[in-house]
């Protein structure tokens, strides 16, 4: 009787002890936490580093979190989501603006890139190593950028992760252009000549033409502006105009991407799209148009995201109207 009692009691302390032990086993092998360390571009040399913090919070199906980095004189602190797969214990977060690592004082140059890490878990500690990973229309400007971070277990806890989460701000908040914005020197100044790049094309083709405004205007050439609409997210936007590529892979921000137009006059209506390249870290894909016909200014807003394309129609006015 007494040997079936210490047999049952064995069991359960055993049974308790493996639960316990498997429990904080997955735990320890989560992505769950507050990684940090150093990031250096692969044969950049030392002034080329980046101080990093990731916070990361897996959800269902997804993780998500905030990136936090140092470069030079610089503070970037971004909204990031993307997948971690347990089995192979691999995370990978996509379309992270990081400044170009041969930027000087502007900084105002980015890579998008992906991040890609695997975890690896050791009594001791647990690391994230991979690297930061250039999309292909950067690949041959941007380098990969090498990482091996450390998981901050004092800064872990669910709560301290959640609340940092929930509290993040945007490094650049809103900002709206006045009129002496508009006309200041622009980011990019784009020649109106068609582009190739095969993959943004068969996208553009593949997505609903999504109509948020039709213009008349009374000039035969008129120019525009694209910003970021509201807080400064990675957005990155390719431009069409009458369905042919003009530029591709340009970050809104708050200076402009400027394009100086003439409308073909064979056609009834001028279409000038929005292909979102990306959804920044807040979708979807948003800019502020601001369109120029002489002395006249239209302000739009264009919405797109990766199923529909943000676009206007620019109609001419009679010349009958127009005396």
């Amino acid at each position: 009787m007494v040997f079936d009692y210490l047999s049952a009691m064995i069991k359960k302390i055993v049974f308790s002890f493996l639960f316990l032990f498997s429990f904080y086993a997955a735990q320890s092998q989560s992505v769950f936490g507050y990684w940090y360390g150093i990031a250096n571009v692969k044969a950049g040399g030392s002034a080329s580093n980046y101080m990093v913090e990731l916070i990361m919070q897996p959800e269902k199906g997804y993780v998500k979190g905030v990136l936090n980095y140092y470069f030079k004189n610089t503070f970037r602190s971004l909204q990031v989501k993307g997948n971690y797969n347990a089995t192979t214990r691999e995370l990978n977060l996509y379309n992270i603006p990081i400044t170009y690592f041969g930027s000087n004082t502007n900084m105002d140059i980015d890579c998008i890139m992906n991040l890609r890490a695997t975890l690896r878990v050791s009594r001791v500690a647990s690391n994230l190593i991979g690297s930061f990973v250039s999309l292909p229309d950067y690949r041959y400007t941007c380098k990969e950028i090498g990482f091996n971070f450390d998981l901050n277990t004092d800064a872990s806890q669910k709560d301290s992760v959640l609340k940092a989460i929930r509290e993040y701000k945007e490094t650049h908040q809103v900002w709206q252009p006045n009129e002496d914005d508009t006309t200041a020197k622009p980011a990019a100044v784009i020649v109106q000549r068609k582009v190739v790049n095969y993959v943004v094309e068969n996208d553009f083709k593949q997505r609903t033409i999504d109509i948020a405004e039709e213009i008349t205007v009374e000039s035969d050439s008129i120019s525009v502006d694209f910003y970021d609409n509201g807080e400064v997210d990675g957005d990155s936007i390719s431009v069409f105009f009458n369905k042919k590529l003009l530029a591709f892979s340009q970050k809104l921000t708050t200076q402009a991407i400027h394009f100086n137009l003439v409308l073909d006059s064979t056609l009834e209506v001028n279409e000038l799209s929005m292909h979102a390249d990306n959804l920044g870290s807040i979708p979807p894909n948003t800019a502020l148009m601001i369109v120029r016909d002489g002395n006249k200014r239209h302000q739009i807003r264009l919405t797109s995201d990766l199923s529909k394309t943000g676009t206007i129609r620019i109609r001419k006015k009679p010349k009958a109207q127009t005396e």
